[in-house]
């Protein structure tokens, strides 16, 4: 008995020994591929975009850690003694990263054509798993942290690239567009045109709860106008707001679309500006738009683009990319051309 009982549990070691060499094998064959894939998507991240021109990695620290970022350059570039450039800051969306955006906007290009540079900063994971940025998170200070954080980043681009502190917009997708409002609303003159592509409008969140409200379009313009001081806090009192574009479908499934009349609205009462007649424009076959602009004293501060047809997506953008559909109006010129305008307008002001 002694004996068959020795042999059963010899035999039940070397199953279980098999198993265990067999778990162990799987084991390492599956951290190998995940392993593989890791630094395949690594190496797509740092791998520039299509198109000529300089892709510059860097990276900055600020009151919520450390961001990366990558600077367009655009090709062949010669500046003459104390020539800056414009700067474009262009924020991701939940999901994105910079690059993505980059490829999806098709930015560069135009940045090549016009000779500007283009800011990319990234998010971190760490600080947000779905690659958003924290703009609603304002009651733990989340938000105005990496608001900060990303005005260092702009800094930095400025001191390293010769980029013109007098000519910075800013542009942002869905997440990055609710944190391209935020940073105009704290540092209003720091940037002299800000562009928000289906984003929730300002001071419509102040906590995850809150923005999931928000996104589906549970607050109405007539509070939010009515709060417009502590949403925008001292920028909307003395009327020192950027000039604001917004662009949005008007078949949005992640943010309802009364987002951009909201965000329209909030910044109008901020400016003391008030709408015109709305005109519809189209270009060939591309999805059709209501535009409407907001003036004070025959300066628009506003400009409302709602577009047909158009979901959750960058209107215009490349074919195939996420986020992105090219049967909608060029939002990437629309962006360009704003600010352009803005920076026109503020040198002339200024008597430059």
């Amino acid at each position: 008995m002694a004996r068959r009982s020795t042999s059963s549990a010899t035999a039940l070691t070397r199953a279980y020994q098999r198993n265990i060499k067999a778990l162990t094998k799987a084991t390492l064959q599956g951290g190998r591929q995940v392993a593989g894939q890791l630094q395949r998507a690594a190496t797509q991240h740092l791998k520039p975009p299509p198109g000529r021109g300089d892709w510059i990695g860097g990276m900055v620290l600020g009151p919520a850690g450390a961001r990366g970022y990558h600077l367009y350059r655009p090709p062949d570039l010669k500046l003459q003694p104390g020539e800056r450039l414009p700067l474009m800051v262009m924020l991701h969306g939940c999901g994105q990263t910079g690059r993505d955006f980059a490829i999806s906007t098709r930015m560069d290009s135009l940045a090549a054509r016009h000779r500007f540079l283009v800011l990319y900063p990234e998010q971190d994971r760490l600080a947000n798993p779905q690659g958003c940025w924290n703009w609603y998170d304002r009651r733990s200070g989340k938000a105005d942290a990496e608001a900060a954080t990303l005005m260092a980043a702009i800094d930095q681009a400025c001191l390293l690239y010769r980029a013109d502190r007098e000519r910075v917009a800013v542009a942002g997708l869905s997440a990055g567009a609710s944190m391209a409002a935020l940073l105009a609303t704290r540092y209003p003159v720091r940037f002299k045109a800000v562009a928000m592509h289906s984003g929730v409008a300002p001071g419509a969140a102040k906590s995850p709860v809150t923005a999931l409200g928000a996104m589906r379009g549970q607050h109405t313009t007539a509070v939010l106008a009515t709060a417009v001081g502590k949403a925008l806090g001292a920028a909307a009192q003395f009327t020192t707001l950027p000039p604001l574009l917004v662009l949005h479908g008007d078949v949005d499934p992640v943010v309802a679309p009364g987002n951009a009349q909201d965000s329209a609205a909030i910044w109008a009462a901020a400016t003391g500006a008030a709408p015109g007649s709305a005109r519809v424009l189209q270009r060939g076959k591309r999805h059709p738009m209501q535009v409407t602009d907001y003036k004070h004293q025959g300066r628009t501060f506003v400009t409302l683009c709602q577009i047909a047809q158009l979901g959750h997506a960058w209107s215009g953008g490349a074919a195939r990319a996420p986020f992105s559909d090219p049967a909608g109006p060029d939002a990437t010129r629309l962006v360009w051309a704003f600010a352009s305008r803005q920076f026109a307008a503020a040198a002339r002001s200024s008597g430059a």
